[in-house]
């Protein structure tokens, strides 16, 4: 068979990966395919630099229309992020036929509807796996290995940058600020963190992993998304003391009204696989009614751990390549005509267990107060403590029982308005994932 031609949109971290694990592993990545699989074009920022590493065999350009439009390119590998021009380039790939590999989370999980119709309707493959968890399996796990599953469930880390943190917070007993400084320092975290920090990109990932396990389409505008920049040393002190480590989590589940698809910090029980995720490793746990639970953990970012998704997504393009477009594997696991509907529900209605705290005036009556606006809002109590605070006052910690979020969010609002109150309460999701 010819050798597949292939171009890089992005010559950096990931894109320098992929053309090191491309030249490295050329024969074992050929036995594989059935084909080499040759880089013959590359849109890259320097030119000098580029050069010297790649040689004169490679078509190198600033413009990335440039490797999109060349004639001998069969896949074109979208490396560089961003909803712009990433997308301007993978739209004229698609329509001029080729098919494209790309690690854009943020892009499939804003465009995926439109970029996967197109794709659809040119009969050409997007492949993502790279787009969630690095390199971890996790797209074919859901979309092939587990397609005799109804999936119940998926939830998971998948952000390093935030796992570091948390995993700093409580061992060292660190602030989140402190944290952060440590994640930059050495290079976990970039200069400008927000998107990791702030949740958005685990719900970027989330919002694809969530259409992988349902068949409905890509709905990132519904997610419900908070970070993890209020959370205090605290709090992860006091869920340690009852049994729980607190995790970064993107969770997606089935229900019989919707689908929840949320990402917060969560107080997972201490002795899970997921608690055990130290560091800037991810993991993810999904639940079919046919396998159970299964946990698929790795490196969620890197140079080298992306690249292997990279490659693997290369290599089921080049064994595709001669297949009808109807017969290959649908994007996003489902056909698309069998994509559902199926609603994403408001955050008022799902349903978990919660952490609370509560700074109040160190006085008789205030737990009873408390207890009863929690069982005016069918809130039931899992356990308790108080813990003394300075100058009269005392932290009151409560795990509840399952209960609607927008009971909690009902109590809350009555809590907040005692007058005994000296802080707004803390509130944290507990998932104990089967």
């Amino acid at each position: 068979m010819s050798p597949i031609k292939v171009g890089l949109l992005g010559f950096g971290v990931v894109g320098g990966g992929t053309w090191k694990v491309l030249t490295q592993n050329a024969d074992e990545i050929a036995r594989r395919a059935g084909c080499h699989i040759e880089v013959v074009a590359v849109a890259v920022r320097d030119l000098e630099k580029a050069r010297g590493l790649l040689g004169d065999d490679i078509a190198i350009s600033t413009d990335g229309m440039d490797v999109v439009n060349h004639p001998d390119i069969d896949i074109v590998v979208e490396l560089v992020g961003g909803e712009t021009l990433a997308k301007d380039w993978i739209m004229q790939a698609i329509a001029q036929g080729k098919h494209v590999v790309t690690a854009n989370k943020a892009l499939l999980a804003l465009h995926g509807n439109e970029i996967f119709a197109a794709a659809h309707d040119k009969g050409v493959m997007v492949a993502f796996e790279a787009a969630v968890a690095g390199g971890i399996p996790i797209v074919k796990s859901i979309r092939e290995g587990l397609t005799a599953n109804r999936i119940e469930w998926v939830a998971g880390i998948i952000n390093g940058t935030t796992n570091f943190i948390l995993s700093e917070m409580r061992s060292h007993g660190v602030s989140f600020a402190e944290a952060l400084a440590d994640a930059q320092r050495l290079g976990y975290a970039e200069a400008d963190p927000t998107f990791d920090i702030e949740g958005v990109d685990a719900a970027h990932k989330l919002t694809l992993l969530s259409s992988l396990a349902f068949g409905v389409p890509v709905q990132f505008d519904a997610a419900h998304i908070e970070g993890i920049t209020t959370l205090a040393a605290e709090d992860i002190s006091h869920a340690e003391r009852l049994g729980y480590t607190v995790k970064l989590l993107g969770i997606t589940r089935r229900r019989s009204d919707g689908i929840e698809l949320r990402v917060h910090p969560t107080l997972v029980p201490a002795e899970s696989l997921l608690a055990n995720v130290q560091g800037a490793m991810n993991a993810v746990m999904v639940h079919g009614d046919a396998v159970g639970s299964t946990v698929y953990y790795g490196a969620g970012a890197g140079e080298l751990p992306t690249a292997s998704a990279v490659v693997a997504d290369l290599v089921d393009v080049a064994r595709l390549l001669t297949a009808d477009h109807v017969h290959r594997v649908p994007y996003l696991a489902f056909q698309q005509n069998a994509m559902a509907d199926t609603p994403i529900l408001p955050m008022s209605e799902v349903l978990s267990s919660y952490y609370l705290r509560l700074r109040v005036e160190d006085r008789p009556g205030v737990l009873a107060d408390v207890s009863r606006i929690l069982a005016q809002a069918h809130i039931s109590i899992g356990s308790m403590f108080q813990e003394p605070a300075n100058d009269g006052e005392a932290d009151i910690i409560f795990l509840t029982h399952e209960a609607r979020e927008g009971s909690i969010d009902l109590a809350i609002e009555q809590i907040q308005r005692l007058e005994f109150v000296r802080s707004k309460l803390t509130r944290l999701r507990v998932e104990n994932l089967g």
